[in-house]
């Protein structure tokens, strides 16, 4: 796999499920931020984020829903940067259950670097952009 696709790995927790017994839609938009965070700390994006008084605002969400998923199922998360602009980048991510590799949902977010005290889109830092590198469509993972 491309090494600049994050990987996360997580058990569906009771507070996920819904009345019909499977995980609730908004979940996957939780799980979609939670693993864009992580991946960003784990470049150390976070800290140059946090030094340069910025924060990344969700602009939109897409997602595809494609299998459910149940209590106690293993998930395996995958995000990367499919395109980084000036003021803009678009990640995607993709959920699968992990004994059987099924995808349970595609989603991608359109976030937006704003400047913490004006509230206004600020130019992402070189230090951000060096940290992360756009995977090109024939290089995102097909299941």
């Amino acid at each position: 796999m491309n090494k600049n696709i994050y990987k996360y790995e997580f058990k569906v927790p009771e507070s996920v499920i819904d009345a019909n017994e499977h995980v609730n839609n908004v979940a996957y938009v939780q799980w979609m931020q939670d693993v864009a965070i992580q991946h960003s700390t784990s470049t150390g994006a976070t800290d140059v984020m946090n030094s340069v008084g910025a924060s990344w605002f969700a602009h939109s969400h897409n997602i595809k829903y494609l299998s459910p998923a149940f209590l106690d199922e293993e998930i395996i998360a995958l995000t990367w940067i499919a395109d980084i602009q000036k003021v803009r980048s678009q990640r995607r991510y993709i959920f699968l259950r992990k004994k059987d590799n099924k995808v349970l949902a595609r989603g991608e977010t359109d976030w937006v670097f704003i400047d913490a005290k004006t509230g206004r889109a600020k130019k992402i830092p070189d230090e951000i952009r060096d940290l992360f590198h756009a995977v090109p469509e024939t290089d995102e993972p097909v299941f």
